[in-house]
């Protein structure tokens, strides 16, 4: 049976171990303080009061850094071989001086280097790094007309078709006015631009943005028949448009309404929606896409898969678009090919007076690298510890 210690050995023991456990935590919460020098010189504040952790999971595994650090500092004195020895004259060639007192020093390391170590798994990332850029530029929502009457055919063919040509499909007017919309907007650089398609009844499908390449791929993927194209919804698609326009610090704001028909129905009169965009400072430039006259509209394929035209009429009110633009400053234009419709959306652009408004370009940052390199720092000098400092036998 082991003899216990005298009390007062055992309570020096005591105390020895709880002043180590202090000196171990303040080593620990010291180290990591240091370590966090890096992160807060190279983005601030950010680090920590902007960062959005991605995968904030990780950060439960920070409760297991006390044991760690436990194990490998008081703790590992259990699992030290002690040999017994009947005088205390061999003591006086035990291990002494500095190192001894540095025996804790790779835990402490090692436990800094887990806690940023975790950190960095954490995949913090700060969103709210914006630039406050000032630009020269307008608000514009383009309304685009997605009604049956844009199935019509709007292109030139000769009375001779070209070698290779015969039965293949001809272009649309939504063809064409996609086309025409995306080659709008990759021409703008500074001008927000939205987007509103309208049939039988009138939807966003997005509000002004300066993130053009996003606006190109939807403005792409319109297709007929996605909404409701049994009607012509104008009053509708307009007052939509301009209530995107309600809460826009532009000086210059417009809506430029690409239709080929008249209006037929909706919940909101053209008139009133003129009405609501005079309010807001709002010009409506209006396009008429076509004259009205008879044109050409694909009914199926052929017994050969090839495709077949019947004509059809479609009636406009070019007396309607053209009140609806001068009521509100603007003008009306009358487009019968891809040409004119060019040439009529670039006549708006250059009507349009420009104004300034802040941009604001939000951006996203990765911001583990911050808090891995100093762990891999520490586990270097972990390493160093242990080889030059610290080395135990066996």
């Amino acid at each position: 049976m082991t003899p216990r210690p005298p009390p007062g050995i055992a309570d020096a023991k005591r105390s020895s171990r709880v002043l180590r456990a202090m000196l171990v935590t303040f080593g620990l919460l010291t180290l990591v303080a240091i370590a966090f020098v890096y992160p807060f010189v190279e983005r601030g504040e950010e680090v920590f009061q902007s960062a959005n952790w991605t995968r904030p999971y990780w950060l439960l595994a920070l409760l297991a850094v006390p044991v760690v650090v436990w194990r490998m500092t008081l703790g590992a004195d259990a699992r030290v071989p002690r040999l017994a020895l009947p005088t205390v004259a061999p003591l006086v060639l035990g291990p002494r001086g500095i190192r001894t007192r540095l025996r804790d020093l790779p835990g402490i390391v090692r436990g800094a280097a887990l806690v940023l170590a975790i950190l960095a798994l954490a995949r913090p990332e700060n969103v709210l790094r914006g630039e406050q850029n000032e630009e020269r530029g307008i608000d514009i929502v383009i309304v685009l007309d997605l009604s049956g009457s844009m199935r019509a055919v709007m292109d030139a063919p000769s009375s001779i078709p070209a070698p290779g040509m015969a039965g293949m499909k001809r272009p649309t007017r939504l063809d064409i006015a996609k086309d025409v919309i995306v080659d709008f907007v990759s021409r703008r650089k500074t001008d927000r631009i939205g987007v509103v398609v309208f049939g039988r009844a009138a939807y966003v499908l997005a509000p002004p943005t300066l993130d053009y390449t996003l606006l190109t791929k939807l403005v792409r993927q319109m297709e007929l028949d996605v909404i409701d194209g049994a009607g012509t919804a104008i009053g509708d698609a307009v007052g939509v448009g301009t209530a995107r326009l309600r809460r826009s610090s532009a000086k210059s704001k417009a809506v430029i309404l690409l239709t080929d028909g008249d209006s037929n129905a909706g919940s909101i009169a053209p008139e009133y929606a003129t009405h609501l965009a005079q309010a807001q400072g709002v010009r409506v430039y209006t396009v008429q896409i076509g004259n009205g006259d008879t044109v050409d509209v694909q009914d199926g394929v052929d017994i050969f898969g090839q495709p077949h035209y019947i004509k059809a009429h479609f009636p406009v009110n070019p007396e309607l678009l053209k009140k609806m633009a001068s009521d509100t400053g603007a003008e009306a234009f009358v487009a019968n090919d891809r040409k004119g419709l060019e040439e009529s959306m670039h006549s708006i652009l250059d009507r349009l007076e420009r104004t300034r408004f802040l941009a604001q370009a939000a951006t996203m940052e990765d911001l583990f690298p911050f808090f891995l390199v100093p762990a891999v720092v520490l586990i270097v000098l972990e390493a160093l510890a242990r080889l030059l400092v610290v080395r135990r036998f066996p």
